[in-house]
Parts: structure tokens; sequence; C-alpha cells
């Protein structure tokens, strides 16, 4: 197998890891007005994933290096021609991480308040444009011979990548409230598991009209058995969730998106990044990679580190595995604001 195939799949593969395990953090963050009744059960559902959520965005960073690393020309047409949504989302995510760790400097309602906002619209944003963005690219965008996009920020939203958009939106809320459900007890477990099968029913059908729409479009027979059991692992965990089995329920959200992401991967294939204006100027695995040597020095790196990283991950959700409940939340005194 040549090596840029290698790379491709292990590029598809830190986006699986970055869909699945940030999709419900950007849940938890959008849905703490809707779940949360008080202070106390906004901090329960913060604490959910306080110990994991700087470590779920690694998955990006890393995906970000390896592309620019073992495909340059994919990169640098990537981040020219979508510099304004990425940018969006780069914002938003420093803003919601700023927000994890000065919303609890302050003691006072009003200065929460803002601060929970911000997390809120610091998870809709990535939520939705991550979506756009990764439809875009399996449509296909305004590409010269030059490797160079020519389109501008509105070619963008087109109909098929808001319709993307809104799945990952829908998809990441599911894929939160179950979450939630999963990490906590009591009045806001049961909450969340109700909305967990509302928001799940409407995300089957959005998710439904988005894969098909992408099959039709450039997909094949290997991105067709990804999207079909994809549907059936959201249907599966939402019938769990029903039974109040939320572990289950969570395996089926996870491996619904892991499924879709990885399909999404494979209707793409060889092509990195398709042009609309000619299929000769399309982007692929072979003109847009690194030379040979530097995926090797790669290849050899990321065997010796993957294990290591992996490890410690799955070390920290080990350890931080119990559920938490508004027991776990000592009260504090309220401080009147200065000035």
């Amino acid at each position: 197998m040549e090596l840029t195939t290698v790379w491709f799949a292990l590029i598809a593969v830190l986006w699986i890891g970055y869909f699945t395990l940030e999709g419900f953090d950007f849940g938890v963050g959008m849905l703490l007005p809707v779940l949360a009744k008080d202070e106390t059960e906004r901090r329960v559902m913060i604490n959910t994933i306080g110990p994991v959520w700087d470590g779920n965005e690694v998955w990006l960073l890393v995906a970000g290096g390896a592309t620019f690393a073992a495909f340059p020309e994919w990169y640098a047409t990537l981040f020219s021609g979508f510099y304004l949504p990425l940018l969006l989302i780069l914002l938003a995510l420093i803003v919601r991480g700023v927000a994890f760790e000065y919303r609890a400097k302050g003691h006072y309602p009003q200065w929460r308040s803002r601060w929970d906002a911000a997390i809120v619209i610091g998870s809709f944003i990535p939520s939705l444009l991550w979506g756009v963005a990764f439809a875009n690219i399996l449509r296909g965008v305004p590409i010269d011979a030059a490797k160079e996009y020519t389109g501008g920020f509105f070619n963008l939203l087109n109909p098929y990548a808001l319709i993307g958009g809104l799945t990952t939106l829908s998809l990441f809320l599911t894929h939160g409230a179950i979450y939630i459900a999963l990490k906590t007890d009591g009045p806001i477990r049961v909450r969340a598991r109700e909305l967990a099968v509302r928001l799940g029913l409407g995300a089957a059908v959005i998710a439904v009209v988005f894969l098909l729409w992408t099959q039709l479009m450039t997909g094949n027979v290997g991105s067709a058995v990804f999207f079909v059991l994809a549907a059936v692992s959201l249907l599966a965990g939402l019938f769990a969730v029903l039974k109040a089995r939320e572990g289950w329920g969570f395996i089926g959200t996870f491996v619904c998106i892991a499924l879709a992401v990885a399909g999404l991967f494979i209707a793409l294939f060889p092509d990195v990044m398709p042009s609309s204006t000619a299929a000769a100027f399309n982007l692929t695995t072979s003109n847009a990679s690194s030379t040979h040597y530097t995926l090797t020095v790669m290849t050899i790196v990321a065997v010796i580190m993957t294990p290591i990283v992996l490890a410690y991950q799955a070390w920290t959700y080990w350890v931080f595995r119990q559920r938490i409940t508004v027991q776990h939340i000592p009260q504090e005194r309220l401080e009147a604001p200065v000035g």
C-alpha cells in the first residue's frame, strides 16, 4: 500500500477521533442553558467534560499538523479557500477554552452567565461550520490549475453544505445529551435522556438526507455500507437510551459518528479536495502529497507515539469514569461584583 494512502487513512482516523470525542464536548456546551436549571447543575454539566475537553482538542491539532506535513498542497488550498470559516472556528474554540477557565474566577451571577454564553456560542459555531466545511470538500470547490481556490465565501453556503452543517450540529447535540445522561444522576440525568431521544430522531432524519445526498453525488459501495451501518448504530443507540442504558446509547452515537466520517473519507478517496472547475484540477493523494522520505519519517514517528497518546487518553477517561451529581458540588459563598 502506498504511504499516501496510509496517511490519508490516518488523517481520517484523526478526524474520527476528533468528532467522536469533541462532539460530545460541543453537545454538552450547547445544552448548558437547556438542561441545567441552576448554577449547581451547570457546574455538574461542565465538570462532566472538565478533565477531558482539552485533551479531545489535541485530535484536531494533530489532524491539522498531519495534513500540513503529509499533504501540503491540500493544507494550503484548504486553509486559503476556507480562511473565514476556519478563522471563525478557531476564534470560537479560543473563546470556549477561555470560558471554561474563567467562569469560576468570579462568584456573581452576571459574570458566570456571560462566560456560559461564551461556552454555548463557542460550541455552536464549530459544530455547524465543521459540517459545512467537510460538505464543501466532498462537493468540490472552485480550484484552478495552480491548485488555488478561486471562489468566495458565499460559494461555501450552498444547500448541500448547510445540510452538512445541520447534520454535525444535530449529531453533536444528541451525542452530548447522551453523554450527560451517562455521566450524571438524578433529575438532570432524566432530562438529558428524554431530550436525547427527541434530538436523536431529528438528527436521524437530517443525517439520512445528508448521507443519501452524498452517496448519490460521490459515493461508492464502500461508503454506502458505512452510511447504512452509521444509521443503524444511531437508531440502536436511541433505543438503548429509551431503555435507560446510557452506556450502550453513547456507544451507539459514538459508532454512528465514526462510521459516518469514515464513509465520507471513503467517498472522497482518492481525491482530497475535488475541483468543481474541472476534474483535471482535483487535488488527490498523489499530486497533493509530500515526498516519500517525509512520509516515511512521519510513519516511524506515528508508530512510536500513537500508542502512547492513546494509552494516556484512555487512562484519563478511566480515572474520571464515575457519575457526577449535585452532591459532589461544594456550596460556595456568593460575592458581590467589585466596583
